[in-house]
């Protein structure tokens, strides 16, 4: 059975005591795609915007196999016994055929999960980048909000997560793996370029030479990418998750670009930019469904992808066919 609905109050005095059952319930309201759920959701996002004090949003991307769950499991260990309170939105690929998670990123970090300083939360991709970045950015709101001050989002690794991860984040930190054949295989410059900090993981064992010449690769590859206007030189460190070592370095060097974008105010600017990036992501998101959802569009939708299927028109034309109908039906609504 359903737990009864909270109200607008009921969720936002929750959110902002700390309290992880209502925070859970909220984040699972901004998840929701039901226009109910939804402007329930603006009000509570209203009510705890700004409330929550300022945290530090962490990005972490890497390929496979690279330990992102291990590592975050130590990390936010080492977070913890430093002061901090940390929460970790963990971007959860689910099946395309069944929609059930394949990963369990709760389950990796076993730690973490278990301490009462930290608050671990899963969301499901569904397939839908759009809707990830909507929901996780809410998601970082209301950890704000319950007093989370150092949050960390986790990225699915593939295709363009990385890119809405990074446009929500203050410090975008890539893992890298040393010793896997060519050591800028399957890394893509243009996430190289998006990284505020590098760090070859599993640097341990007979390893340790190895990460350490990757070191030396990724930082000569590095020097070929223009510094960003703050002026920040992404540095290239090493650490062993499983071993403990490194992280305090990994530490510092946040600690360090925090301290170099507060001085120029390049921190807040970034903000601002994001939150204006947020609203253009919202509206197009928000139009698309809208635009799906509408009478006309649903009763036409069917025989153009027919028509386009059996390359009777090109796809271009069908979708500003069906445009041109959402747009003639909305005009007809508004009586122009």
């Amino acid at each position: 059975m359903a737990a009864p609905r909270l109200t607008v109050d009921e969720y936002v005095k929750g959110v902002l005591a700390g309290d992880r059952g209502v925070l859970s319930r909220a984040i699972t309201l901004v998840e929701s795609t039901l226009p109910s759920d939804r402007e329930l959701a603006a009000s509570v996002l209203t009510q705890v915007q700004g409330k929550g004090g300022h945290s530090f949003r962490l990005g972490i991307t890497g390929v496979p196999g690279v330990g992102k769950s291990t590592f975050i499991d130590a990390f936010g260990m080492l977070l913890a016994d430093a002061g901090h309170r940390v929460a970790v939105l963990a971007i959860d690929p689910s099946s395309q055929v069944t929609r059930g998670s394949i990963l369990g990123d709760k389950t990796r970090m076993e730690r973490l999960s278990r301490d009462p300083r930290a608050f671990i939360r899963p969301t499901p991709a569904r397939g839908s980048l759009g809707g990830v970045a909507r929901a996780t950015r809410e998601a970082l709101l209301l950890c704000e909000a319950a007093g989370f001050d150092f949050i960390i989002v986790e990225t699915v690794g593939v295709g363009q997560s990385e890119v809405a991860v990074h446009s929500m984040v203050d410090f975008f930190l890539l893992l890298m793996l040393a010793g896997a054949g060519d050591e800028l295989q399957g890394i893509k410059k243009g996430i190289m370029e998006m990284a505020d900090g590098l760090v070859i993981n599993k640097a341990d064992g007979d390893n340790r030479m190895r990460a350490k010449q990757a070191r030396a690769e990724y930082e000569t590859a590095l020097h070929l990418f223009p510094l960003p206007p703050s002026g920040w030189s992404t540095p290239v460190l090493t650490c062993s998750a499983t071993e403990g070592e490194g992280l305090g370095d990994i530490l510092a060097m946040v600690e360090r670009y925090k301290a170099q974008m507060a001085e120029g105010g390049w921190q807040a600017g970034k903000r601002r930019m994001q939150a204006k990036e947020w609203m253009h992501e919202t509206m197009r998101h928000l139009l698309e469904a809208d635009f799906l959802a509408h009478p006309a569009v649903q009763a036409a939708i069917g025989a153009w992808e027919m028509k386009v299927e059996a390359g009777e028109v090109p796809p271009t034309v069908a979708a500003s066919r069906l445009i041109g109908l959402y747009l003639q039906a909305l005009s007809g609504q508004t009586g122009h």
